[in-house]
């Protein structure tokens, strides 16, 4: 994960972020909704029969406790450092914890198909280039033996409008890509991923959509 200016983030900024980012009550609502989500779309993809979990990015690993009930291996990873670091002090899992620190655009230091699900929450809406969503599925799809849980904007007029205000009345400069359900579709069957259960975080009211993807034999051509 990185901050507005594309860079890592610093260790300090690590510590002020997870401080404030879920803070207030509708960000509390949002991450009970978040994780009541998440856990049945994991249990959907059981059996995972304790095969590695990659979490990618991490964050500051609100989701590591999350991937740890599957039984599998958790392997953390982002952009930053330091976001590693702090997923990792967070483990509680008595197996040692493993990190890496890489950028997903530009590929994963991980063999083929050796993880039995890969996890990337609100990551695909920092991705502003459709070349850069898809080159990020494809690298899920090679390390993922199976499945995929991932998140994505769909578009919706009235998210996009609550974003516009927000950045005009707080002076923010975080832009997210909303893109439709069906390019999100498109690009995940070109990676070799076919969709089994999208849920929408509030229907017509936010656009975060989660969806769990199962991985196919064969991967289309480009």
């Amino acid at each position: 994960m990185s901050t507005s200016a594309d860079r890592p983030f610093t260790v300090p900024e690590v510590a002020d972020y997870e401080r404030r980012r879920y803070r207030g009550l509708d960000q509390r609502l949002v991450h009970g909704r978040e994780m009541r989500i998440l856990r049945s779309l994991l249990g959907a993809a059981r059996p995972l029969r304790s095969a590695p979990v990659l979490d990618m990015p991490c964050g500051f690993g609100r989701f590591s406790g999350l991937l740890e009930e599957t039984g599998g291996r958790v392997v953390s990873g982002d952009y930053s450092g330091a976001m590693v670091a702090q997923a990792l002090r967070r483990r509680t899992s008595a197996a040692p914890p493993l990190g890496v620190v890489t950028d997903a655009k530009r590929g994963l230091p991980f063999a083929d198909g050796v993880f039995g699900l890969v996890f990337s929450i609100r990551f695909f809406h920092h991705l502003r280039e459709r070349e850069h969503r898809r080159a990020v599925l494809g690298e899920l799809a090679r390390v993922s033996g199976e499945w995929a849980v991932i998140s994505y904007y769909r578009l919706n007029p009235l998210h996009r409008g609550q974003r516009i205000l927000r950045r005009a009345v707080k002076r923010s400069r975080t832009r997210i890509s909303m893109i439709s359900g069906s390019e999100f579709r498109e690009d995940a069957a070109r990676a070799g991923f076919r969709t089994v259960i999208s849920r929408s975080l509030f229907p017509g009211l936010h656009a975060q959509t989660f969806v769990l993807l199962k991985k196919e034999n064969t991967k289309r051509s480009a």
